[in-house]
């Protein structure tokens, strides 16, 4: 699934070319998605000049006078820009097409992913209890503290939490659990302050460093420019149940938490 730092990558892709065009069509190929696409937005878009393209959690949002339309590229989404006359291929859903003859095309072969309407004034439902952005001063190590205080849940489900903070998925949970040499298994409230101030601090440094890679390509997942990310190639823990450890030599072990693959070191974290 295409995490925080994908979608950021795409993001930075395919704001400069669609920042200021103005939409001319919508075309919907398929519309039941995860949700339905909005019947409305085939009038309310054409006319309309794309005024910025921002991002909250895993959500493109791609802001016009008068709302802003969310896209989620789901578990194997992706959006590339092409030319409105360039053929659509058997997942490519949906196309919002520009006065400059080229079109944002939505790929999604799995049909998780979403496009939906918010209008000007009003909060979709999907962003109103999200928790800060990572990589902003509002994720702090007293935050954190804050809501782990006598939580029992696991810390690696814990941080996964958009209540708590946004887009910390299941790749980057593993790896700054890691760095932070704290045992995905421990309860959450049972983790003294500082060791969760030095967690926001490995989050914020993977995060970070994995967008400036363009992102972590496991299957499906190519930036709006189409490359492919490339911080797989520095992963620590994840994928690699059974191999080495890079700090101490012994084998990572894996376990299923909250449904999801879960690689760390039981010798360097505790």
């Amino acid at each position: 699934m295409p995490e925080l730092p994908e979608v950021e990558t795409t993001r930075r892709g395919i704001a400069p070319h669609i920042k200021h065009r103005t939409v001319t069509e919508l075309v919907v190929r398929q519309s039941k998605l995860r949700w339905p696409v909005p019947s409305e937005l085939h009038e309310v878009l054409p006319g309309q000049p794309v005024l910025s393209v921002e991002r909250r959690a895993k959500y493109l949002l791609i802001e016009f006078a008068s709302g802003t339309l969310l896209v989620h590229l789901g578990m194997s989404g992706s959006l590339r820009l092409v030319s409105v006359e360039q053929e659509a291929n058997k997942h490519d859903h949906v196309d919002i097409c520009f006065d400059n003859d080229m079109a944002l095309r939505l790929h999604d072969p799995r049909r998780f992913g979403a496009v939906l309407w918010q209008p000007q004034g009003e909060t979709h439902s999907l962003l109103a209890s999200l928790g800060p952005e990572p990589l902003t001063d509002a994720f702090t190590a007293e935050h954190l503290a804050a809501c782990a205080k006598g939580r029992r849940s696991a810390i690696k489900t814990f941080i996964m939490d958009n209540h708590v903070v946004v887009g910390v998925g299941n790749i980057y949970a593993n790896e700054a659990l890691y760095a932070a040499g704290i045992d995905p298994r421990r309860q959450a409230g049972r983790i003294s302050a500082a060791r969760l101030a030095r967690l926001v601090d490995e989050i914020k440094t993977v995060l970070a460093r994995a967008i400036a890679q363009g992102g972590t390509t496991l299957k499906d997942f190519v930036g709006g420019d189409g490359k492919p990310g490339y911080f797989a190639q520095q992963l620590n823990v994840y994928g690699r149940a059974g191999e080495p450890c890079p700090g101490c030599g012994r084998a990572l072990s894996e376990v299923r938490l909250g449904q999801r693959a879960t690689v760390f070191c039981s010798h360097c974290q505790r």
